[in-house]
């Protein structure tokens, strides 16, 4: 059975300016930093001016005095972020500074997870669309259980938006489920993957394909490659493999297989022809996927000298 359902939890978007400071002002100062939310409006407030009107300015340029409650920014884009600063309209003193930064809220992280060194560890990785295009943290944790687990383990940080857990249980009919949250200042979204363990086994490509000719074999290549190295344990859990192949030239491919050794002769080939070779593994007992392909060999048959 394959778990297929994904649930998925989204915090509102946030248009309290985010509490912290950016660069120099130019004016000797620090800026506050806010951050607002691409085509939509956005409003830097001048509390100092205590309901009453103040002077804009954007990089020292004055654009104008305003009412309360402050500027707003119509349909914000790219071309709105940057420096500015609210004045009192007569004297021209300095009362606040925003540095304005613009993005997305988080959107549902798109997850999957794969066993790629089966049965050691479980390695998962994430991507948003559309990109936040501002600081995104994420916290990612998992439990053996869908409903009522007790015990939430950490997915350790593999990358910037990699982890991977260990420590798993083989042929568990209990689910692990996986929670990546991502965290920006305009919101937050959290996404929960269930899966069974075999059902994600998914080796890494074979390694060291090697094409060979065999002598006085004209329409024949011998096939040789090695088991992923992240596949910790092939002689307890072995892997079978599918090879594809095409002329050079050919676009056109042929599949063949699955095979249980590391190597094979291929026959049929034509004669003086270059081949491009590739082969793929898949978990002995057929649970989860086939890896990707391996990088393509090439070879030609064995020609009278």
């Amino acid at each position: 059975m394959k778990w297929l359902w994904v649930v998925a939890f989204v915090a509102p978007a946030c248009t309290i300016p985010y509490n912290g400071t950016a660069g120099s002002t130019g004016d000797g100062g620090r800026c506050a930093l806010q951050h607002g939310t691409l085509g939509t409006e956005v409003l830097l407030r001048c509390p100092a001016a205590a309901g009453g009107p103040a002077e804009w300015r954007r990089w020292g340029t004055v654009l104008g005095t305003y009412p309360a409650p402050g500027l707003v920014l119509p349909n914000a884009s790219l071309a709105h972020e940057g420096h500015y600063s609210c004045h009192h309209p007569g004297t021209g003193e300095t009362w606040a500074t925003v540095c304005l930064r613009l993005g997305y809220p988080p959107a549902l992280p798109a997850v999957e997870c794969w066993a790629i060194s089966y049965p050691q560890a479980v390695n998962c990785s994430w991507v948003l669309a559309p990109e936040p295009l501002l600081d995104t943290d994420f916290v990612a944790t998992y439990r053996h259980g869908v409903w009522g687990a007790r015990e939430t383990g950490e997915c350790v940080r593999t990358g910037p938006r990699s982890c991977s857990f260990g420590d798993v249980q083989m042929f568990s009919l209990t689910p692990y489920v996986v929670n990546v949250t991502a965290v920006n200042p305009l919101g937050a979204a959290s996404r929960l993957l269930p899966f069974l363990l075999e059902n994600v086994i998914k080796p890494d490509p074979p390694e060291d394909l090697r094409v060979s000719p065999i002598p006085g074999e004209t329409k024949k290549l011998l096939l040789e490659w090695s088991p992923p190295g992240s596949w910790p344990f092939p002689e307890y859990f072995p892997l079978k493999y599918r090879i594809r192949y095409a002329r050079e030239e050919d676009s056109v491919t042929k599949t063949i297989g699955p095979y249980e050794q590391t190597s094979y002769t291929l026959t049929g080939v034509r004669p003086g022809t270059l081949h491009r070779i590739q082969v793929a593994a898949k978990d002995f007992t057929d649970s989860g996927e086939f890896s990707a392909w391996s990088l393509p060999a090439l070879g030609t048959p064995w020609t009278e000298p």
